[in-house]
């Protein structure tokens, strides 16, 4: 992602195209948010955060008790984003080979027996991967090169997953009986980590009276999964100041305990620089998807929690004396106001 991560792209075009372009985007994202505003109800910060994941190319990690919509906000995304979904159910004894795909040995008429690759559920734009931590750490890493490869190899050869792609998991906070947790290595692939929490009272009474009725709402496509890829494009093409670039790389850099000595009680290790490209990425996804033509600090404050939490471990002493995470990176953001 480096290459993209620069202050502003080479051979960009002029301010006016660009603030054109950028319009057009943005009425064709409001559509889309309102599409999916009329299906999800009470959750419009987790419905912004994985718009900016997939907006900015990426993964994210859903997390939140059973019953919050997560398997029905995923369907509804790739409905009104034009993608084609698929859903996973993750499960202890789920193969590697029940997400990928498998070769089978057939034989033709004439008795020739060759071997023909059966595509798994993986080879979808939008994945579902529902509570990803009960499957086996061998079954889990069979997402790994698919997340940061786009593409599977399976006895030897390459297969290019479907354009675009991403990975929307799930993950229930209680119930740890049974589960094995995310290793680092495949949590640093999510973009951002989003806390789906119970929705408002007025929203729980929307829900009650439109959903249990004969009918219920459908989503509508609203964009082409082309259209998207072009939205993606454009987010990578936002300018981004160079007092953004510096408070992302403030933040990030802070959050590490051999480079702050504030936490270094407290904090075991911290994200490294795939956080900061997650950042910069999300920050333009959020300004576009504000209809602001380039991020600010604010951006960088209001994202600073998904795209880092997951990148960072306290100590143990510090989970014995009640620390968090979250709390952790409330005082860094608060440090770099």
């Amino acid at each position: 992602m480096n290459e993209h991560a620069t202050v502003s792209a080479a051979g960009a075009p002029s301010d006016e195209a660009m603030a054109a372009e950028a319009d057009a985007a943005v009425a064709r994202l409001a559509e889309a948010k309102a599409e999916i505003d009329r299906i999800i109800f009470g959750q419009a910060e987790v419905v912004e955060r994985v718009l900016v994941a997939i907006m900015s190319g990426g993964h994210a990690l859903l997390v939140g008790v059973p019953g919050l919509a997560k398997t029905k906000l995923v369907h509804t995304l790739g409905t009104v984003l034009g993608m084609h979904d698929s859903r996973i159910q993750f499960t202890p004894d789920l193969m590697p080979s029940d997400i990928l795909g498998a070769e089978v040995l057939e034989q033709s008429d004439t008795g020739e027996r060759a071997f023909r690759f059966i595509k798994g559920p993986i080879f979808a734009q939008l994945l579902m991967a529902d509570e990803i931590n009960r499957a086996s750490p061998r079954t889990q890493s069979a997402l790994l090169q698919a997340m940061q490869e786009r593409a599977v190899t399976i006895a030897g050869e390459e297969h290019k997953l479907p354009n675009p792609f991403h990975v929307l998991a799930t993950q229930n906070p209680l119930e740890q009986e049974g589960t094995y947790p995310l290793p680092e290595a495949q949590l640093d692939r999510f973009i951002m980590q989003v806390d789906v929490g119970y929705p408002g009272r007025d929203a729980e009474r929307r829900i009650l009276l439109e959903t249990t009725g004969v009918e219920e709402a459908a989503p509508k496509a609203v964009l082409t999964s082309e259209e998207l890829m072009t939205l993606q494009t454009l987010t990578r093409r936002l300018p981004v100041g160079e007092s953004v670039v510096e408070a992302i790389l403030d933040l990030v850099r802070s959050a590490r305990p051999d480079e702050n000595e504030a936490i270094k009680d407290r904090v075991a290790w911290g994200p490294g620089p795939r956080a900061s490209q997650a950042l910069m990425l999300a920050c333009r996804a959020r300004a576009l998807l504000d209809g602001r033509l380039a991020p600010s600090k604010d951006d960088v404050a209001a994202l600073a929690e998904p795209v880092l939490q997951h990148r960072m471990a306290l100590t143990y002493a510090a989970r014995a004396d009640g620390h968090t995470i979250r709390g952790v990176i409330g005082e860094l953001v608060a440090a770099a106001a």
